[in-house]
């Protein structure tokens, strides 16, 4: 039996709710359920169809977000919602039957280069991981199997997993022309066999559910909210199409010091100190209106 806690999330749509695990529920596979017969498959869908007021059950990777019809308002109803969720995986009930779970289509991957010449990504049509991991050592790896994998190629320095893409970074030893065919095929052989990506528990252990993240935002005073709001908006976007990340790690109020940790392709890139010092710490000093602040990167 394994303990499993439900997260109550909201969306930007008033009538649907989000429930999110603590693990994941389906092998990085999406489904959408109408109506109770549509969900033949999912006996989780079933049960909950039974509520009279669900009218559509979306299940994803480590969520089930249900959407209403108007006869009732979520703050009556989510609480319960929530514990009969939490009962039933609690008590390994099945989510959906391995048949259902099967890959419906082909999957691609495709690799492409980084500002970063130790780090190429790679691409995939769907959906790997929920949130940003990275593992620079096969013992980091652990909650992993797929970075386990990869770290046995002698070649392979760090791995990092955002969404629907992986950054690689090899050692010197040899260049990309020689293993990037090498593993863009073991990428693409490891996600059609529908093999473990991160274990069930590795968002709890990571703490990486969005429960933990938001927690940790809040937390946090208004100058830091400000840093990472605008490092979202602003930064992400355009490190994350490199293959990279940029994550806060602390503000001091007396110093005016940014820290961030540099992953994946920023993590040693050429680079990563000409963007900060000209491009984010610009953009932090004028945004929040100091010119005292100054911008400290560390490499994951």
């Amino acid at each position: 039996m394994i303990q499993t806690k439900i997260a109550i999330v909201s969306t930007s749509n008033d009538a649907i709710l989000k429930f999110e695990a603590d693990r994941f529920l389906t092998n990085h596979n999406s489904f959408e359920f109408n109506n109770i017969d549509d969900a033949k498959n999912s006996p989780l869908a079933q049960e909950l169809f039974h509520l009279p007021f669900v009218k559509k059950i979306y299940i994803a990777s480590n969520f089930i977000a249900i959407e209403r019809y108007n006869i009732v308002e979520w703050k009556d109803v989510q609480n319960e919602v929530a514990l009969q969720i939490e009962d039933y995986l609690s008590k390994d009930g099945i989510v959906v039957t391995e048949d259902v779970s099967k890959p419906k289509a082909a999957v691609t991957i495709y690799a492409e280069t980084t500002p970063n010449p130790a780090v190429q990504k790679f691409v995939c049509n769907k959906v790997l991981v929920p949130n940003i991991y990275e593992f620079t050592s096969i013992e980091e790896a652990k909650p992993s199997p797929l970075a386990t994998a990869l770290f046995q190629f002698p070649f392979v320095k760090n791995v990092f997993m955002e969404k629907n893409f992986i950054s690689i970074t090899k050692f010197d030893i040899i260049e990309w022309e020689e293993i990037t065919l090498q593993l863009r095929e073991f990428l693409k052989a490891y996600v059609e066999e529908g093999k473990t990506i991160l274990n069930d528990e590795a968002p709890k252990q990571l703490k990486k559910t969005e429960e933990a993240i938001e927690q940790k935002f809040e937390a946090l005073d208004d100058i830091s909210k400000n840093i990472i709001n605008i490092l979202e908006e602003y930064i992400k976007p355009a490190v994350e199409s490199d293959g990279g990340n940029i994550e806060f790690k602390s503000y001091d109020p007396n110093t005016k010091k940014v820290e961030v940790l540099l992953q994946g392709a920023c993590s040693g890139c050429p680079s990563s100190t000409f963007t900060l010092k000209n491009g984010i710490e610009s953009m932090l000093k004028e945004m929040l209106k100091d010119e005292s602040i100054t911008v400290n990167a560390i490499n994951g």
